[in-house]
């Protein structure tokens, strides 16, 4: 379902969905028409084993930041959700290599970037951090694709970096309006206690039955009840866990979210001309669709909302073929294909 509301770039609305809908009559671009994925289960990409071989690091002011970078050509940059990691992105990745330099790096105190002693985790440093790791790989301007957390980040990196982004594909994530939203509330007060790791990841790592049920990550984040891959809790939770700095980092990052990181953006954002398409899952719990509605009503060249059925917080990871679609659709319209 495609909605397109007032506001934004109206010639640049109506050719993208011109493009999709040419590309859905001709056949052209293979593999880019949308599908129910309901009840589906998509090829997820590379397993953890060649994700963990695949990885890289980069030592910067603020860490050694992890990033798996593949293909060739323009870059495009990957920011994952709390409290995930680049891994998310790894069916996204094999399919976008073949048309971007695919980077994606982990977000200061989650996955498995070393983070400096003293180094802040918040929002901004995030930013800054994500420059350093560009201008270390050499990439000028990139295009971006972000989910909850990272969303935030990108909002940020985009208002005050937009010379570096050339498009910008957003799903369900922080708005201003809703940073932090209220399921992060009892986070961030375990945070404070500095108890969240141990009481909430330490747990769905040990038992992950338990991380899959309603009441583990699987069920508030995933749609499909076999989500996540015991592969995929591994890789996300062995390195937050694993010691109790890196335990006090995931609290920190948590507690960095407590004051609104986008109180204040809406008027840079108006501003902001990246090409920007939203696509959000309909069932989220953590995110409301109000979110999506805002983004699209108040980014100044806004190319719409795709919002999907049976779609959670992390469906990113669920379904890499709606995000290998509309990215593509997303970079044709600006010619980089």
């Amino acid at each position: 379902m495609l909605t397109i509301h007032n506001g934004g770039n109206f010639m640049q609305r109506r050719a993208f969905l011109q493009l999709a809908a040419g590309v859905l009559a001709s056949g052209g671009l293979a593999g880019l028409a949308p599908r129910v994925l309901a009840d589906a289960i998509e090829h997820r990409g590379m397993d953890a084993k060649s994700f963990h071989a695949s990885r890289r690091f980069m030592q910067t002011s603020f860490g050694r930041i992890a990033y798996v970078e593949r293909g060739t050509g323009p870059a495009a940059l990957f920011l994952h959700g709390f409290p995930l990691n680049s891994f998310q992105w790894c069916g996204a990745l094999d399919r976008l290599s073949p048309y971007r330099r695919c980077i994606a790096p982990d977000f200061l105190a989650l996955g498995y970037t070393e983070v400096a002693e003293g180094q802040s985790v918040a929002p901004d440093a995030q930013v800054a951090m994500l420059i350093a790791l560009l201008d270390a790989l050499h990439v000028s301007t990139v295009d971006v694709v972000a989910n909850d957390s990272g969303g935030a980040v990108a909002q940020l990196f985009m208002t005050r970096h937009p010379e570096r982004v050339r498009t910008l594909l957003l799903t369900n994530c922080d708005t201003e309006h809703e940073s932090p939203p209220a399921a992060m509330k009892p986070v961030i007060e375990m945070a404070h206690q500095g108890t969240y790791v141990d009481r909430w990841l330490v747990p769905w790592l040990a038992n992950k039955t338990l991380a899959r049920s309603p009441q583990g990550f699987g069920g508030m984040c995933f749609a499909d009840p076999t989500d996540p891959t015991d592969e995929a809790i591994e890789c996300y939770f062995t390195p937050l866990t694993s010691t109790p700095r890196r335990k006090a980092l995931v609290n920190a990052y948590a507690i960095a979210l407590e004051h609104n990181p986008l109180a204040g953006i809406g008027d840079a954002l108006r501003r902001c001309k990246v090409p920007t398409r939203i696509v959000w899952g309909k069932d989220d719990t953590i995110f409301s669709v109000a979110g999506a509605r805002y983004l699209d009503e108040t980014l100044g060249h806004s190319l719409g909302v795709r919002y999907l059925d049976h779609a959670k917080l992390f469906y990113p990871e669920e379904r890499p073929d709606v995000i290998a679609s509309e990215a593509r659709r997303l970079w044709s319209l600006v010619g980089e294909a």
